[in-house]
């Protein structure tokens, strides 16, 4: 994790509370644009929770350019963030090693008002684990699958036809630690099903391992017979995402600042590597911790972010051969980039600065992969999660 900021003393401090509702302005109801000129924002944070520390902004992907629509009280720490399929519910990890007294962190189930992009809290519940750090949904959406990073455990949450969540149907201990110092046991960082909703992948930093699962229709977790993929001793794999159409997997090295690309077998559930490619420019020296990583929605680039060296570093792709090459390094404005994403359109990427409480957007070259800053930078506290999505309020109300 960070080497300036310790997330779990900082973490360790808060305890998990009660979430609002939030109604939008008027103003910024439907019908003030339109999907094809507006994708919504939505912000996790590790703002107060005595505040609103998930927020939601309307971005416009012409400019760049960010305009805050609301915010909600989310509870202690809501880090990570994810949204259904149909633009209904929002669920977030409290991201806290004491929630209600027992050794957990929490989770919180959310419903999206459909005319104003307001939350209202549909329910909370213990993660399976403390810390947790990654939450992603099943592809029938029926289960909320996380990862806690303090026990190194991963959790199946069934969900309610109406959005809440149910009491975690499995947990999985993940065993085991790497030669590095910040692995002195499992930490699971990731889990994601592949995009045929098939298999699911957890990612573990402290023993550098992606593990593969199957997921039964009562909410348990498989673990296959073996790894799907070992990293190089000392790794420290934190973040594993897939190629839009091809099949590849691409892998961000918190520790030792490299990404992987990987083949996929879809059929066996396993990764195989194809290169390693570090992150940092050779003549770096200084301390740095990967975060993040995406593919471009045309499939053309893989961009990863670096913390202490506080870039974004973007590749091109060989879609036949998942060969990476090194396109540039964008120096930020700001510090510790912990999350960045593009928008559906590809045209924009946003960059969250946890440490100075700043999302900056750039302008992606479609046909080269550069990066160009749009000239937006909004403040909030301490932003950790960017999910972007078309303006679903457009046309209703």
């Amino acid at each position: 994790m960070s080497h300036s900021v310790s997330r779990r003393r900082f973490l360790y401090t808060l305890s998990l509370s009660a979430a609002g509702t939030v109604l939008l302005p008027a103003c910024l109801r439907a019908g003030s644009g339109s999907a094809a000129d507006a994708y919504l924002v939505y912000v996790g944070s590790y703002g107060p929770a005595e505040q609103d520390n998930i927020w939601l902004y309307r971005l416009n992907p012409g400019t760049g350019a960010l305009t805050r629509v609301a915010g909600a009280r989310g509870g202690a720490a809501p880090s990570f963030l994810t949204v259904d399929a149909r633009h209904r519910r929002l669920y977030a990890v409290n991201e806290v090693d004491n929630y209600q007294n027992t050794p957990n962190g929490g989770v919180s189930a959310f419903a999206i008002d459909p005319g104003t992009g307001g939350l209202t809290l549909l329910n909370q519940q213990a993660s399976g684990g403390t810390i947790p750090c990654y939450i992603s949904l099943d592809k029938a959406g029926r289960h909320a699958l996380v990862a806690n990073y303090g026990t190194g455990t991963v959790a199946a949450l069934p969900l309610t036809t109406e959005g809440q969540l149910q009491p975690a149907a499995s947990v999985d201990q993940h065993t085991g630690h790497g030669p590095h110092k910040n692995q002195s046991n499992a930490r699971a960082h990731c889990i994601i099903p592949d995009p045929a909703g098939k298999f699911f992948f957890a990612v573990d930093l402290g023993n550098d391992t992606v593990y593969s699962y199957t997921l039964s229709s009562t909410g348990q977790l498989v673990r296959q017979a073996a790894p799907a993929f070992q990293a190089k001793p000392g790794a420290g794999p934190r973040i594993l995402t897939f190629h839009p159409s091809r099949p590849l997997a691409f892998l961000i090295n918190e520790l030792d600042s490299t990404l992987t690309a990987l083949a996929y077998d879809a059929r066996q559930g396993t990764l195989r590597e194809i290169q390693t490619v570090p992150c940092l420019p050779p003549d770096f020296t200084g301390w740095n911790a990967c975060a993040d990583v995406h593919v471009s929605p045309n499939g053309r680039f893989v961009v990863g972010s670096n913390r202490g060296h506080d870039s974004l570093v973007v590749f091109a792709l060989d879609e036949a051969t998942g060969r990476l090459t090194l396109v540039e390094h964008v120096k930020l404005p700001g510090k510790t980039p912990r999350s960045f994403t593009f928008d559906p359109s590809g045209q924009i990427v946003l960059v969250a600065h946890q440490q100075s409480n700043t999302i900056v957007t750039y302008r992606a070259d479609a046909r080269t992969g550069r990066l160009t800053p749009t000239g937006t930078s909004v403040e909030l506290p301490a932003p950790v999660c960017l999910q972007v999505y078309p303006d679903f309020l457009a046309g209703r109300g």
